[in-house]
């Protein structure tokens, strides 16, 4: 192949596109095809260990090898499907290829559907996630030659989500039962995930060998300042990378603030107060568990904004609540409790907790840092230790203070009401003794003890046992929870094992959420055509009897039965079938004999040309062949009258069937939805914020805050292609908000919505925490700005 010279101003270059699909597509049907003639072994091995779905395997692998052509059709038609989008500049979505099936149906999917598709979504995710910087480019370069269109993955004709697609196409033909179709697609994760890695490289490869591109930029981050001020270069030295799954989301705001405290010492202006790693004789000190690295600048960063907190809120010697009195002036008669004593007196607070520690939990006023503080001095007695004699150590003190903190932001400020708040709260004890034990804790992202927290409150947040299946999960959680209290000592391996066994229970539930998800989208899709619909019908209502007197009997036809029956239509056939143009020639037809009557022609047959239209029109509302019959002789009877100028005779319409349309929006779950004012002509929004919500890619969280602060996550589940307006599901798969870009952009400018920081209960609740503190700091004498 020849390397032409790249054009500076980037078009559709038909030759390049050819090269690259058949550069892909052929070798990716042939890896697909090779992986396929690989699963009779696999549905074997499954058989002989299925038990009573045996013969379901061993049907598969009949019907496989029966249809083994046309699954490999079909997977290569839809991506071939998918690369000629792309090449016409008009880039087919996953989102829009799934629902071209039922698009012209009134019916919601089936659950072995859904559940197919989100099969294929998940392999589509492990593709993704084996294969990212690859596909980055590839999405760019693809874009480039096809005419600068832009690609993502939702785009991409031989992306892993329409990969996805192609193979939930193919095997959609097939007879399988829904345990023996999600063990296919999961034998495709195995057998095509590697070869499909390699494809995608070699297609990068040529692609860059014919000038495309070849000098992409890296989304690496930007390098720091040659001449770092005084100070910084220590700092500089353990700044995280932005892909580091170790770092935690607020890290760089510690990096900056640990910068100018060095680069201040460095000065001469005075130090600061020493941090978890310079404290000598700490019990578990913060030097060991946080080494040298970016997890021990964080923590000595932490450890400051603690001390400048007490500081603000009045005094450093603030050490342990109350019982100290006097014999805080004589630091002498005190001893700090050793780490033996303080797991001691926290074993017994996890196994019994006080009534003023679970009082804590569920009051929203008080402190839960300064309450454990408290309950573990007065404990202390039962170990033979005076409380008033006793003080808590600087760095057990930074740990109870974090500890009560994060769970004060979390029981706050996340949806935890009742069962889930009490299930939660029982855990603040054996986290406080994991932070004595090991402070990583509150900078390792990977730390089993806060996974282990993150997936419960995944589970507990918003739920409010409304459906079996989600009292089935608190049930869980409690189980976990009374495992905790009951295992834990000192060994943080249970929070590993705990953390895998209930993870694996909760994918399943992940999974009812996001066939609940797909179903909300259904439904909505089903509401905004029903909508549209009822809009045209009554875009031609209007048009024919505004500001026109018509009999009874003739209104009573057009906007009753006739009415129906055009909503219908629209509905079966689109606003282009012949079903809508013939009911608007029957609505004309009839309106046009009125005409007539009215101009007293007499003797007329009237309707007997529109008769078999008119009796269709009153059989889909419910009347029988008779009534239809007699319906429309009253229409006839009617124009009749009209042409005698005999009001008297005119005829009424039979009584009517009562036939109620579906509402055109709500659902199940209204009473929970945010509410939005209709139209946009009065909103005050910014055009920019409108801009950005049209551009929001699918699976985009923001959070939504009501009238009484609390604030909900939602989740962009999809966006209509009739109204343009994005359905938002919470965290249970169920709707809660539909609005437009404009609406969204003035709940923006009301301060009810903004962007969605962080999916990590233990971060979020982390920079919660900093938020509580940094305004204190900020007032104190080492503010370090």
């Amino acid at each position: 192949m020849s390397s032409p010279a790249p054009n500076p101003r980037p078009g559709h270059d038909q030759r390049l596109l050819d090269q690259a699909r058949d550069a892909a597509i052929p070798p990716l049907v042939d890896t697909f095809a090779v992986a396929l003639g690989r699963f009779d072994d696999a549905l074997f091995d499954r058989a002989e260990r299925a038990g009573h779905s045996q013969m379901a395997f061993l049907d598969a692998m009949r019907e496989l090898r029966r249809r083994r052509e046309e699954i490999i059709a079909r997977f290569r038609a839809h991506l071939l499907k998918a690369w000629q989008s792309m090449e016409a500049g008009q880039p087919l979505s996953v989102e829009k290829a799934l629902a071209q099936t039922g698009e012209n149906t009134l019916s919601l999917i089936s659950d072995r559907e859904l559940e197919s598709r989100l099969a294929a979504r998940n392999l589509a995710s492990v593709i993704m996630r084996e294969w990212k910087p690859v596909l980055l480019r590839l999405d760019r370069r693809l874009g480039w030659i096809a005419g600068n269109v832009a690609l993502d993955n939702d785009h991409n004709p031989i992306g892993p989500e329409h990969i996805g697609v192609a193979i939930h196409e193919a095997f959609s033909i097939c007879d399988l039962t829904d345990e023996v179709r999600l063990v296919v697609i999961k034998l495709c994760e195995r057998d095509l995930v590697p070869g499909i890695g390699r494809i995608y490289e070699a297609l990068d490869q040529k692609l860059v060998q014919q000038g495309v591109m070849p000098e992409m930029p890296s989304a690496r981050r930007q390098s720091r300042p040659a001449s770092p001020a005084p100070g910084d270069d220590e700092v500089a030295a353990v700044e995280p990378d932005a892909e580091d799954d170790n770092a935690p989301a607020w890290a760089a705001r510690f990096i900056n603030r640990m910068a100018n405290a060095r680069a201040a010492h460095a000065r001469g202006m005075g130090g600061a107060a020493a941090g978890f790693g310079d404290m000598p004789g700490m019990p578990g000190g913060f030097d060991a568990a946080g080494g040298a690295g970016v997890h021990g600048v964080l923590l000595e960063a932490l450890h400051h904004l603690l001390q400048e907190s007490r500081h603000g809120r009045g005094g450093a010697g603030d050490n342990a609540g109350a019982g100290h009195g006097d014999a805080r002036a004589s630091p002498g008669f005190h001893r700090d409790l050793s780490q033996r004593e303080m797991l001691s007196v926290l074993s017994l607070l996890q196994a019994s907790p006080s009534a003023a520690l679970r009082a804590a939990i569920g009051d929203t006023g008080e402190s839960l840092a300064q309450r454990l503080k408290s309950e573990v001095l007065s404990s202390a007695t039962q170990l033979g230790v005076d409380p008033s004699m006793a003080r808590l150590a600087p760095v057990d003190e930074d740990a109870i203070d974090l500890v009560g903190m994060l769970f004060d932001v979390m029981l706050d400020e996340r949806d935890l009401e009742g069962r889930p708040r009490e299930l939660i709260g029982r855990l603040v004890v054996p986290f406080v003794k994991v932070a004595l034990l090991d402070r990583r804790m509150f900078v390792q992202k990977t730390h089993p003890a806060r996974r282990l927290l993150n997936v419960l409150a995944e589970a507990c947040e918003g739920n409010n046992g409304e459906s079996a299946a989600e009292r089935t999960l608190l049930t869980k959680v409690e189980e976990v929870v009374d495992r905790l209290v009951a295992e834990f000592n000192e060994n943080l391996a249970i929070f590993l094992t705990l953390e895998e066994e209930f993870r694996a229970f909760l994918d399943q539930h992940r999974r009812r959420i996001e066939i609940a998800e797909r179903r909300a989208a259904e439904i909505q899709r089903g509401q905004e055509r029903l909508e549209a619909a009822r809009a045209r019908t009554q875009r031609e209502l209007a048009a024919r009897l505004d500001n026109r007197k018509v009999p009874q009997a003739i209104e009573d036809f057009l906007r009753q039965p006739w009415a129906h029956h055009v909503t219908m239509t629209v509905l079966r056939e689109g606003e282009e079938g012949e079903g809508l143009g013939e009911a608007l020639k029957l609505a004309d037809g009839v309106l046009e004999e009125l005409s007539e009557a009215q101009r007293h022609v007499i003797g007329k047959p009237w309707l007997q040309g529109w008769r078999p239209a008119l009796q269709q029109v009153f059989a889909s509302v419910g009347m029988n062949a008779d009534a239809a019959s007699g319906a429309v002789d009253a229409l006839h009877d009617t124009l009749q009258a009209v042409a005698a100028s005999r009001p008297d005779l005119e005829k009424s319409l039979p009584e009517l069937p009562q036939v109620v349309l579906p509402k055109p929006a709500g659902g199940e779950d209204d009473s929970a939805a945010i509410q939005l004012i209709g139209g946009t002509d009065t909103l005050e929004f910014d055009p920019t914020d409108a801009d950005h919500f049209r551009g929001l890619p699918i699976g985009t969280w923001l959070d939504f805050i009501d009238k009484d602060n609390k604030l909900q996550p939602g989740k962009l589940s999809w966006v209509s292609p009739i109204s343009s307006r994005l359905l938002f599901v919470n965290r249970r798969g169920v709707r809660f908000c539909v609005a437009s870009p404009e609406e969204l952009a003035a709940m923006v400018q009301m301060g009810r919505l903004r962007m969605h920081q962080d999916e990590d209960a233990f971060d979020s609740a982390m920079q919660g925490v900093i938020d509580r503190l940094e305004p204190v700091a900020g007032a104190g004498v080492t503010a370090g700005a």
